[in-house]
């Protein structure tokens, strides 16, 4: 058998090709789907706030309480994906979030947005961590970065698709209902479709996929399983919850997303307190910084497995993400220097994950690895809920966004200040079998 280094590389190459033409396309819309579930409600807002005489308390309070509900099923949620089955984890989380996205379209009281924010926060707990695990099942560590920024370019991808789909929705008023409540009923639904469709679609593990060629399925399967037995940490999953360097980064994540989904719940009120635009319009002009933030995702993701550096890819994003939010303080006399401030705010909140999200790989072990991608993310949805609220409360105790804007700034400059105090190497523990 041919052996060679040529031949070799053109394995590689021709899996990693297949791999993400069948698998990114399908996670990328997954991840849309996610998101525009979790954030259309800032859009929403500009309509709802008014007609159920909402406060930006109680409207910060709605948002950010999401991330209370997807909290508690974080840590179990990528346990259950690498020990039992990420592709039917994900399908499940699809199908009742997709009823419980379409259903906050029908609320009439404070009381109804609270808790429905909060049981769709509990369905979709465990998404992102399930997503990561599966993604780490099927590339190797030097394509990661890449993988995983082009996954989370979701994020803004689900907010520029967003901006035009909210503008048309809050122009409408059929059967009685505002634009804000069909906004919410229909965009739930592709989720539920999708649902039934990850089943079919989604393969657990390269060794399942008769989608791939033998030489490549062998190659994926050999290059993945030498990575696990080069671990030098074979610590079990409890492990994690106790590792400093996985608390540091959770810190790390709950600074960062307190800045990034506070942002992004409230762009749409900022933008409207900035300009004299109508909502449909606002809701455009929202998803400008979203755009501007695609590119500069995947040129990081490409730079980081370049390089193989992390930390700095991850910190260097948010620091200026910060600082670019202070000047936007600043600039409140000026829409379009605002917007742009926003833009690049929002560029530095997305490209920072390219870097960040393979650091737990490449310091535990695989199932420790799991544990410790739940609790970090179980850190950053509580950063989820402290972001909105704090917006909420500041706005209404100061009738601007200079101090919200003041406060998220810090937020993200120290975030990305704390994940250069995070020491790759990895764990030498032998206290058990790598799972």
């Amino acid at each position: 058998m041919d052996t060679s280094p040529t031949l070799h590389t053109d394995v590689a190459a021709r899996t990693l090709r297949h791999v993400n033409r069948r698998l990114m396309p399908y996670l990328v819309l997954l991840y849309v789907v996610a998101y525009l579930d979790r954030v259309n409600v800032g859009s929403a807002g500009l309509q709802m706030t008014r007609e159920l005489g909402f406060s930006n308390r109680v409207f910060g309070l709605g948002g950010g309480i999401f991330y209370l509900g997807y909290m508690l099923l974080e840590i179990p949620g990528g346990v259950l994906a690498e020990v039992w089955s990420a592709r039917k984890w994900i399908a499940r989380i699809l199908l009742t979030w997709g009823f419980l996205a379409s259903a906050t379209g029908l609320i009439h009281s404070t009381a109804q947005f609270y808790w429905l924010r909060f049981f769709l926060g509990l369905a979709e707990a465990g998404f992102l961590p399930a997503i990561l695990v599966y993604i780490s099942h099927w590339y190797r560590p030097a394509d990661r970065g890449k993988a995983i920024a082009i996954f989370m370019a979701s994020n803004p991808a689900a907010q520029v698709i967003g901006g035009p789909l909210s503008a048309i929705f809050l122009k409408v008023h059929w059967l009685g209902y505002n634009g804000w409540r069909w906004l919410l009923l229909i965009e739930g639904i592709p989720a539920i479709v999708l649902g039934f469709m990850t089943l079919s679609y989604l393969t657990e593990r390269p060794e399942e996929a008769r989608w791939l060629r033998e030489d490549e399925r062998g190659w994926l399967v050999g290059e993945l399983e030498r990575e696990r037995e080069a671990r030098a940490s074979h610590a079990p999953a409890w492990h994690a919850l106790g590792n400093p360097r996985v608390l540091l980064l959770s810190v790390t994540l709950f600074l960062g997303l307190t800045a990034t989904y506070g942002v992004s719940l409230w762009m749409p009120k900022i933008v409207e307190k900035l300009s004299s635009f109508g909502v449909s319009t606002v809701s455009l002009i929202a998803a400008i910084p979203y755009l501007v933030a695609l590119p500069v995702m995947w040129l990081a993701g490409w730079s980081s497995d370049r390089t193989g550096e992390r930390r700095w890819h991850a910190a260097i994003p948010r620091i200026v993400a910060g600082v670019a939010l202070a000047a936007c303080i600043y600039s409140s006399n000026h829409v379009w220097i605002s917007v742009l401030a926003l833009s690049v705010a929002a560029a530095g909140f997305y490209s920072s994950h390219a870097g960040f999200w393979p650091i737990p790989n490449m310091i535990l072990g695989r199932a420790a690895a799991a544990t410790s991608i739940g609790l970090i993310n179980t850190f950053g949805s509580l950063g989820g809920f402290v972001g909105p609220y704090v917006i909420g409360y500041l706005r209404d105790k100061t009738g601007g966004f200079g101090a919200s804007l003041l406060f998220l700034s810090l937020c993200s400059v120290a975030s990305g200040l704390l994940v250069l105090c995070v020491q790759l190497k990895p764990t030498n523990i032998q206290t058990g079998p790598d799972a």
